[in-house]
């Protein structure tokens, strides 16, 4: 890095060698113990020194399958957008106004949890619900890593709760959709003018009550895909912007459930971030409970998830991936 003057070049380095350094610490750490180990063994001959020598290598010994595992794990193949930004895309299912209400909570769950990462959020576009909450809610969220921590929350999320318009006192079943969607900046995606449709439409803002007087907000369909993007902001220039890099984010991301889709065929895991109708996760408010249908967890800790409290349920979908990718390296290795 030190002898790069280009700015693009200096990025890209950092980046590689944050991504290095962690797998060069660990193997350096692995080495260490071995080498320790060995020394160990060699004082364990000398009679003097072998009770103190035995006490030090039983507790290394104890040491060596953890950094071997770190060590296995940082080697295994990654997801090649695991730092990636993000556009998060929530949207009510099944459920009338409860499911907007619903999608609205898991927006701000999300937007909290972004809060305590430090990763910033900005909203794209908004549909509100009649009753409050989205009928679509769709945003950027950027900081590192951000992909690779919410990627697992694609699916169906399901609720099950006393809606606030419920006289009788009935649960209710609602849902809705999440989808996160690697957001690269040097991905290469080809967008042919002639495959494209551009409308300008009037829209308010996400908080509602500001409407705009101008067609503002551009709409871009690509006419091959049938893919649409959309930006509601104020300034027509700054939609069309907006549109158009949401737009190669979705043609990326279509690319990406292709290649997890041929995955999935070769190996069948618990944790899946492809199939996005697949329901992952119901909200029971009754019972205070949050399960997560792909790994069978069931944490009683329902309020504090919605307050942005999300890193038990991840870390958990994350550590059952980890093991997945071993397991597929260690077959791989015979």
């Amino acid at each position: 890095m030190g002898a790069a003057t280009d700015g693009a070049e200096i990025v890209r380095l950092s980046k590689e060698h944050a991504e290095l350094k962690p797998v060069a610490d660990a193997v350096q750490a692995l080495a260490r113990a071995r080498a320790e180990a060995d020394d160990l063994k060699a004082m364990a001959a000398d009679p003097e020194m072998a009770a103190l020598a035995a006490d030090e290598l039983d507790a290394l010994t104890e040491r060596l399958p953890g950094l071997e595992r770190e060590v296995a794990l940082l080697l295994a193949p990654r997801d090649a957008d695991e730092n990636a930004s993000a556009v998060l895309e929530v949207r009510a299912g099944t459920g009338g106004d409860e499911a907007a209400l619903f999608a609205g909570d898991l927006f701000r769950m999300y937007s909290r949890y972004a809060s305590t990462r430090g990763w910033r959020v900005e909203i794209d576009s908004a549909a509100e619900g009649d009753a409050g909450g989205f009928k679509e809610i769709i945003a950027t969220v950027s900081g590192e890593g951000v992909f690779g921590r919410l990627k697992f929350e694609s699916g169906v999320h399901r609720v099950q709760r006393v809606p606030t318009t419920e006289a009788g006192g009935r649960i209710h079943t609602s849902a809705a959709t999440v989808a996160v969607l690697p957001e690269v900046e040097d991905v290469e995606i080809e967008i042919l003018d002639k495959d494209i449709r551009i409308d300008t439409y009037r829209s308010s803002g996400a908080g509602g009550q500001h409407v705009n007087k101008t067609d503002s907000a551009v709409r871009i369909t690509h006419l091959p895909t049938g893919i649409v993007a959309t930006s509601s902001e104020k300034s027509q220039h700054v939609n069309r912007d907006k549109a158009m890099k949401n737009l190669r984010v979705r043609l990326y991301d279509m690319q990406r459930q292709a290649k997890d889709a041929a995955r999935s065929d070769a190996r069948k895991s618990q944790v899946g971030s492809g199939d996005r109708s697949e329901r992952i996760r119901t909200y029971n408010f009754p019972q205070g409970r949050v399960t997560d249908h792909r790994i069978g967890l069931t944490l009683h800790s329902l309020p504090q998830i919605l307050e942005g409290d999300l890193d038990p349920m991840l870390n958990a979908l994350i550590a059952e991936d980890q093991a997945a990718r071993l397991a597929d390296l260690e077959a791989e290795l015979g």
